[in-house]
């Protein structure tokens, strides 16, 4: 069964930068879909960017230009670079990836952004 933990969240000013982690053990980011999701208070959770397994990514409108997903070579590891962070993408970021045929889901990080 595979397993995803994210590190790389916590509190920056408006206009800053993050890197988010994902690491997976018992499986690889190899699947048809990897991703990151972020879930904001009293709102429903949405995704914010997918990796697919041929490399293509594809962002929400509301991080084109500012984030970018990839992935380490070893396929172990999925990152979110965060640039020109906004207090409105507060909120927990989680990983998930399909790895054969079965979806899963990080614990998640939480990023604060302040004004």
């Amino acid at each position: 069964q595979m397993q995803l933990v994210e590190s790389g969240g916590g509190l920056v000013q408006a206009g800053g930068s993050l890197r988010l982690s994902c690491a997976a053990s018992g499986g690889i980011f190899s699947g048809s879909t990897s991703g990151w999701y972020r879930q904001a208070p009293g709102k429903q959770r949405e995704l914010v960017a997918t990796i697919f397994r041929s490399g293509f990514t594809n962002y929400a409108d509301s991080v084109k230009g500012r984030f970018a997903i990839s992935r380490d070579i070893a396929m172990t590891t999925l990152y979110l670079e965060m640039n020109n962070l906004k207090p409105e993408d507060t909120a927990v970021y989680y990983c998930n990836a399909e790895f054969r045929s079965h979806y899963y889901w990080g614990q998640g990080t939480q990023v604060t952004v302040s004004s």
